[in-house]
């Protein structure tokens, strides 16, 4: 397979912050390529500089065959961008925007209307390309940014937290359109996010924690690393029921505000084994297969941080409500 992006010992510092530590992957062509982590981990730092909007302090990256630092020029009229925030200009019409992007890139007016005729059927906007953008939903506005990330026929499309501060049933119809524009583009995408079921559509995913990458598999091969099934349990005590599992059992518990959290192996048959042998009362009990969540967790030692997260999200869907006139 051809090596779209390389990324050898890749480094970014601000003064004292260390924000990615020398990471380094390759991305073949034709691939979703996909960052998870909480914000704060380096994703958008390293699309920045994969983009030449930052200058690495050390390393090297080459994408679809130019030099990030010594070739900018080049590597900037491969790829698309749709930044984490809205960069469209809402006073204009979506067809002015796409207009306004064609001409940067340098598109050749006589493949610009049929470009764009394109883009727009494939994102579901064409009957609405006279209208002023202030007047788009954020997913529309959202499709409005692939579509114009598209005109100029990238090589690589990079979406930074492409469906960040949408509701889930936008997200999902987002997605239909990225599946739909890597088969019918044949292009990469590179995407970040910290939404795990947003991941599992990667082909493949780094788990980027710190400024690190901590793994790089498919969502299958990751969740594999986990190990066996997750048995979660509510009990009267949760303090002595996590000590006692792992003293019979011989299995390292998570303890949380939802209770108790282990993996085991063939869990099914497990279940009626901690009935008989914990004595302190169970007040619930599931199993399921490992998810990333999980993987996260044993990886990093802590949750992807919904915390802090959330709140930014909540914020950049107030600023696009208000944009939006709603």
């Amino acid at each position: 397979m051809v090596k779209i992006v390389e990324v050898d010992n890749l480094r970014k510092e601000f003064g004292a912050v260390l924000a990615v530590k020398d990471i380094s992957l390759e991305v073949e062509q034709g691939e979703i390529f996909g960052f998870l982590g909480p914000n704060g981990a380096g994703k958008s730092t390293t699309i920045k500089m994969l983009s030449t909007l930052l200058k690495p302090t050390s390393g090297t990256a080459r994408l679809a065959g130019y030099n990030i630092a010594g070739q900018p020029n080049e590597v900037r009229r491969s790829i698309g961008l749709v930044f984490q925030d809205p960069s469209l200009d809402e006073s204009l019409t979506a067809r002015e925007n796409l207009v306004f992007h064609a001409m940067l890139y340098g598109v050749p007016p006589k493949e610009r209307e049929e470009r764009m005729a394109e883009v727009l059927k494939m994102v579901d906007l064409s009957d609405r390309q006279t209208d002023v953008v202030k007047t788009y939903s954020g997913g529309m506005k959202r499709r409005l940014e692939i579509a114009r990330g598209l005109l100029h026929y990238p090589r690589v499309l990079f979406l930074d937290e492409p469906t960040v501060g949408l509701d889930p049933q936008t997200r999902n119809h987002i997605w239909g359109y990225i599946h739909q524009l890597r088969e019918r583009e044949k292009i990469t995408i590179f995407m970040t996010t910290h939404y795990m079921d947003e991941a599992e559509n990667c082909d493949r995913i780094a788990i980027i924690d710190h400024g690190q990458i901590v793994a790089l598999d498919t969502p299958d091969g990751l969740k594999r690393l986990v190990g066996g099934e997750v048995i979660s349990l509510k009990t009267a005590d949760d303090a002595e029921a996590a000590a006692a599992i792992a003293e019979k059992f011989g299995v390292q518990v998570n303890r949380d505000d939802e209770g108790l959290h282990f993996e085991i192996e063939n869990g099914e048959e497990f279940i009626p084994k901690l009935f008989a042998e914990l004595r302190t009362r169970i007040r619930s009990v599931s199993l399921r297969r490992p998810t990333l969540d999980d993987v996260f967790l044993k990886l990093t030692g802590h949750a992807i941080r919904e915390e802090q997260v959330s709140g930014k999200d909540r914020m950049r869907a107030h600023v696009r409500m208000r944009r939006a006139g709603h």
